[in-house]
């Protein structure tokens, strides 16, 4: 049995789970769907095409599932979609894919705090905590384990790798790849996220191997088809080793700084 205010604006074509709260003044579009032990706070509007999952927390003036801030959007029929345990805060802005991807995603177990914007065609992976007022433009991908903090602006397309942790006020205009810190301006290698692997069982081991391939990438001021040749070569095998290079192949827009990049600057 759920708990529906009289005072909210509920279709009744929106398929609303068991043990669900809607308070005064909430707005569910037709068509919607919210999960099991869910709760939609006042003034929080969900707009058509949107599914939101199991014990979600939709704080007061979020808005999920509006159309895209994109010109091409002409209409189109497409998604929104919010994974469980999910917290939105304050005056969150979700908007729905386009037909270039046709759909916005954010995972399980993802923290969106105030006033943060996650554009169409965005996919927030899971386990993510983005921290107040970050703006993600279009098409932007966010692993899982991404941690980000407060006012950062991350361009369209850009790519973020799992276990990546990206310092307040930052400006993302590159990839970042996977189980690193980044800072500065222009955003820069800084070390590996060593307490966030740590915190999520990583070996000394592994985190130090991880280590070693980011000296090679970053530190040293090799080229990167020279230090791209000598890890494969020099440094063994592994699940991390794996994930980066796949990451660094697959890295169209290109990556963020080294950190000696910046000395002659």
């Amino acid at each position: 049995m759920s708990n529906i205010s009289s005072l909210a604006s509920v279709s009744t074509k929106a398929i609303i789970g068991d043990n669900v709260t809607i308070e005064p003044f909430a707005h569910i579009d037709d068509g919607v769907s919210i999960g099991d032990n869910s709760r939609i706070s006042s003034h929080s509007v969900i707009y058509k095409g949107t599914t939101i999952g199991k014990n979600c927390k939709i704080f007061p003036g979020a808005v999920i599932g509006a159309d895209p801030q994109d010109l091409k959007y002409k209409g189109e029929n497409t998604k929104a979609i919010i994974g469980d345990n999910v917290l939105v805060r304050e005056c969150v802005t979700i908007n729905k894919g386009t037909k270039a991807y046709g759909k916005t995603i954010v995972e399980d177990n993802t923290l969106l705090m105030a006033y943060v914007h996650v554009a169409h065609d965005c996919h927030v992976k899971d386990n993510c905590i983005i921290a107040n007022a970050v703006n993600l433009a279009g098409h932007v991908i966010l692993g899982s384990h991404v941690s980000i903090g407060g006012m950062t602006a991350i361009q369209q397309f850009v790519n973020i790798g799992n276990h990546t942790y990206i310092t307040g006020g930052s400006l993302v205009r590159k990839n970042v790849p996977p189980y690193v810190k980044a800072a500065r301006e222009p955003l820069s290698y800084v070390g590996v996220n060593r307490v966030g692997l740590e915190r999520r069982g990583f070996s000394k081991d592994s985190i130090d191997r991880i280590q070693d391939i980011y000296r090679v990438l970053f530190i040293k001021g090799w080229s990167m088809s020279k230090a791209l040749e000598h890890i494969e070569k020099a440094i063994p095998g592994s699940p991390e080793k794996k994930a980066i290079l796949d990451f660094i192949d697959k890295s169209e827009k290109g990556l963020m700084r080294g950190f000696n990049s910046l000395i002659g600057d």
